[in-house]
């Protein structure tokens, strides 16, 4: 997957590593002898001194030429290799200070007895910002770590993921030489072959990539052009790396506080990101899988080609989903927009086969307004970059599906059973799971989740981490299958996108659309596990109480759906009227 001069067998287990030098003496040791094709006729043959200040010429232009190319090669691996060095004593020294700050602020604590966070806080916030100082200068897949760590409120200090919101902004740009460059070596030809116009300044840059706006040569057609940063075949494996060494460390020294799942998750997903020919196979399948399902008005940019580091995209534009000015502006319903969002991740997550995309942050989704559609759905859902996805299995989505239905019935008995399931969950962990796949207090949970979240079950969350609970969330989201870390980051990232949509409806429609499609995984399999003919008075018994359920949600959410349409229609507010009877038993 990566190419690295140094590091590579190091980290991967392959080949023992061979330095450049030697490799190219094994190059000229290989070089065909054109001697061999010499004749001793008269006209080829040459007397034995000449041939030998030939041949002593031929050698030491040889000698030269090869010292050359040493001395370069030398300076490029001595480049490499300080550049390498540089990058790992950054992260090893702040590691090792950090490490030492925190022992002796605990140490400090717990002789002085004090309870005041204020030392705690404060050496939180300097671990920080050395921390956001070696991202910083070490860009590459580092970037992209503090971008995620900034997402994990639930998890770390407001110290740590307030300093690293800045990175959320503050991507790398590669030069525009080097991407040509890097096009010319990957494709054997330049970008003129392939673009009649490339615009040098990238329209958009992430972590890995960066977006360039171009015209087709061939067809004129405009284009999005994906390209990867070129460093990162160079430093991609070491990074891995020293992160994995990172969160490893810090086990040994805080081992209550595991985080090499972190780690973990980021070695098997990043090779994928990285790949964009594959990326573009995802995008093509899910434009694919969803093309027949009307009620989505999903758009995915078509894919033209792709290479390894290389992608040509249809170019699409629209708008953030929290641009909120945007949307009213256009007249487009934010609550519309919402309900889109739900019944897409929705169907990814429990539709049949369905492709998973893992990484839907504000950045990968646009809205644009569509006059061919009717209002309220006067408007296109475009998904952006899919290079992390995942197929969840059969059996994990019918399990997770039944313990969706569990919490929005506020049945504990069977969210406990779907929880142990799912991932293993005990009744000791369960409390904290049911938080974690909510979004909500437990105490939420147990009695339903219908209703908004409030100032004081935020802050009662926040004061339950604060209190011993974060070790335990540490150590379940450690053993929890890796399947399911991606669920929840799905899930906590449209969670975070419909409410920075504002809605004046609550949580209530999102939920009943969540319980339809959960509902439809479940009658499939009681369908799949009928035996015999269909006609036995158990198979349609079966039948009629699997479907009869299936569509008892269907109905309600209907029913909810044209309740809201009228409130609109008349220009009632929004807290105008009833909710309906919200669980799905009944």
């Amino acid at each position: 997957m990566f190419e690295s001069k140094t590091f590579s067998p190091l980290i991967w287990g392959n080949a023992p590593w061979t330095c450049r030098r030697c490799l190219l003496q094994r190059q000229f040791r290989n070089f065909p002898n054109r001697q061999r094709g010499l004749t001793t006729g008269p006209n080829t043959l040459r007397s034995a001194p000449k041939r030998r200040r030939l041949l002593l010429a031929a050698s030491g232009g040889a000698a030269a030429a090869a010292t050359g190319a040493g001395l370069l090669s030398i300076g490029d691996d001595a480049k490499h290799y300080y550049t390498a060095a540089e990058r790992t004593g950054r992260v090893i020294t702040t590691l090792a200070i950090c490490i030492n700050d925190y022992r002796v602020t605990l140490g400090t604590r717990e002789k002085q007895g004090d309870e005041d966070d204020a030392l705690l806080k404060a050496c939180h916030k300097r671990c920080a910002n050395r921390t956001l100082e070696v991202l910083e200068k070490n860009g590459s897949i580092f970037i992209k770590l503090g971008q995620h760590l900034s997402s994990l409120t639930y998890l770390l200090p407001d110290e740590w993921t307030t300093t690293f919101i800045p990175l959320q902004d503050q991507c790398p740009v590669s030069s525009y030489d080097s991407i040509a460059s890097m096009i010319r070596n990957d494709t054997g030809e330049s970008l003129e072959t392939y673009f009649l116009d490339f615009e040098q300044d990238p329209i958009g840059a992430a972590s890995l990539a960066q977006v360039h706006r171009a015209r087709m040569r061939d067809t004129g057609q405009m284009v999005a052009v994906k390209v990867q940063h070129p460093s990162l075949d160079e430093w991609a494996p070491l990074d891995l790396a020293l992160t994995r060494f990172t969160f490893q460390t810090l086990k040994r020294f805080f081992p209550e506080y595991d985080l090499t799942w972190l780690s973990d998750e980021m070695e098997a997903s990043l090779p994928q990101e990285l790949d964009f020919s594959r990326e573009g196979e995802n995008a093509l399948r899910t434009k694919k899988y969803f093309r027949h399902i009307s009620e989505t008005p999903l758009v995915i940019p078509d894919v033209l080609w792709a290479k390894r580091r290389i992608l040509v995209m249809e170019y699409v534009t629209g708008h953030r989903v929290d641009d909120l000015q945007y949307l009213d502006s256009n007249g487009i319903d934010r609550d519309e927009v919402s309900a889109a969002l739900a019944r897409i991740f929705n169907e990814m997550i429990f539709g049949t086969n369905a492709p998973l995309h893992c990484d839907p942050h504000g950045g990968n989704i646009a809205i644009r307004r569509n006059d061919a559609r009717r209002a309220p759905h006067n408007f296109d859902v475009i998904l952006y970059d899919h290079g992390l996805y995942r197929d969840i299995p059969t059996k994990l989505r019918r399990s997770y599906a039944k313990l969706w239905l569990a919490v929005i019935d506020s049945d504990e008995s069977r969210m406990r059973k779907y929880s142990h399931e799912v991932a293993g969950i005990t009744d000791e962990q369960f409390p904290l799971f049911a938080s974690a796949i909510t979004g909500r207090d437990y105490r939420v949970v147990t009695s339903g989740v219908e209703a908004e979240r409030s100032a004081q079950e935020k802050q009662a969350i926040t004061e339950a981490l604060g209190e011993g609970m974060l070790e335990q969330l540490v150590q379940l989201l450690g053993q929890v299958p890796r399947i399911i870390l991606l669920i929840l980051k799905t899930n906590d990232l449209t969670r975070s996108l419909d409410e920075s949509l504002q809605t004046r409806q609550g949580p209530v429609r999102s939920f009943l659309i969540l319980a339809r499609y959960a509902s439809r995984a479940v009658y499939e399999e009681q369908l799949e596990s009928l035996q015999g003919s269909f006609l036995r008075p158990g198979n349609v018994f079966a039948f009629l109480g699997a479907w009869g359920t299936y569509m008892r949600v269907r109905v309600k959410l209907r029913v909810y759906e044209l309740y809201l349409t009228t409130k609109r229609i008349l220009g009632l507010d929004a807290s105008f009227g009833f909710e309906p009877s919200f669980s799905v038993a009944s």
